[in-house]
């Protein structure tokens, strides 16, 4: 804790004179009484209002000591600090075309994959991590970061209706999403510098040409991580109808050879997953990656602390009015 105008701490020295005229000058200022002889009150025991007197002197030096450091504004503070942990830098490709919708991983492809996603990037908390998304076209959602906080956000709010509304064109462009992913990852000084793709279809969208991409990552030392998500054959698919929702089966068509070709060309593996137990293992497989050294800077902010101290002097002030016109009230 600081404190942002120190020059009023300098006002709790006016504490030590008044303590000196209360032990020393005080009784002179109470009206006095003269007795022929004492005698008498000599082992007369105290009263309890007698003892509590100095009560009300301490709930002032009290007040007094809070009300300096209130208008001398404490503050909770937290500057840039920087420290070197252990990381590497991830890029997470993820296909959000509306087959992802398909309901073969419970409760379908996109939530399943988000979900086991959400723990991977819990799990690893020193890691830069960032998040591209591709359907027809593809962009980044986030960058790579450590505000694991803010990509957990922007990772739930990835939906397959950016397709759907033709906010992006849809099908597959998986050339377009690995190359989207290898752009952030190009300047990266990492020692380990990873693409994990998802997706649950065949290039069929896009400019570039997956083995395009896959080429570029390999040139750049980044190795890239394929997983085709979804069962074999076909599965079931909620197609919008009026006042409701029909399943469908439609066909699951992942290039599985494309996708192998991927991670073979990079030095990466290619998976299967076809329910979300599998696909938590296969992510869980791919957290034992190598780590890399990170230099991380984080910033916190800086809070006024003055609340509690005011609290207990204006609790100290009517504590001490109160006893003064109630127990040690005098009369005249």
């Amino acid at each position: 804790m600081e404190f942002a105008n120190k020059e009023y701490l300098f006002l709790l020295l006016l504490i030590i004179p008044y303590l000196i005229w209360y032990v020393m000058y005080r009784k002179r200022t109470e009206p006095t009484i003269r007795m022929s002889d004492t005698f008498a009150f000599r082992f007369a025991p105290r009263s309890w209002r007698v003892m509590l007197m100095p009560l009300s002197m301490l709930l002032r030096v009290l007040a007094f000591v809070m009300i300096i450091l209130v208008l001398a504004r404490p503050q909770t503070h937290n500057s840039w600090a920087s420290k070197t942990v252990e990381g590497i830098d991830i890029m997470l490709a993820m296909d959000v075309s509306t087959s992802m919708l398909a309901e073969d991983l419970k409760p379908n492809r996109i939530e399943s994959a988000k979900q086991v996603a959400s723990e991977f990037i819990i799990g690893r908390p020193n890691d830069n991590i960032g998040l591209s998304i591709f359907a027809g076209e593809a962009f980044t959602q986030c960058p790579m970061t450590t505000d694991h906080t803010s990509l957990l956000n922007l990772l739930q709010n990835v939906r397959t209706d950016i397709a759907a509304r033709g906010l992006i064109e849809d099908g597959t462009a998986i050339g377009m999403g690995l190359a989207n992913a290898v752009s952030r990852l190009k300047d990266s000084k990492a020692k380990s510098k990873v693409v994990i793709l998802l997706t649950d279809g065949s290039n069929n969208r896009g400019d570039i040409s997956p083995m395009t991409a896959a080429e570029i990552a390999k040139s750049l030392g980044i190795r890239v991580y394929t997983i085709g998500v979804g069962t074999n054959k076909v599965a079931p698919y909620p197609m919008p109808v009026a006042g409701g929702v029909q399943y469908v089966n439609i066909p699951v068509e992942i290039d599985s050879k494309t996708l192998s070709a991927i991670a073979s060309a990079t030095e990466g593996d290619f998976y299967r997953a076809t329910n979300t137990k599998e696909l938590r293992n296969i992510y869980k497989e791919i957290d034992q990656l190598e780590k890399s050294k990170l230099n991380v800077k984080k910033f916190s902010k800086r809070y006024e602390a003055y609340q509690p101290f005011a609290l207990v002097a204006i609790i100290a002030l009517l504590l001490e009015i109160l006893l003064r016109i109630t127990i040690f009230r005098r009369i005249p």
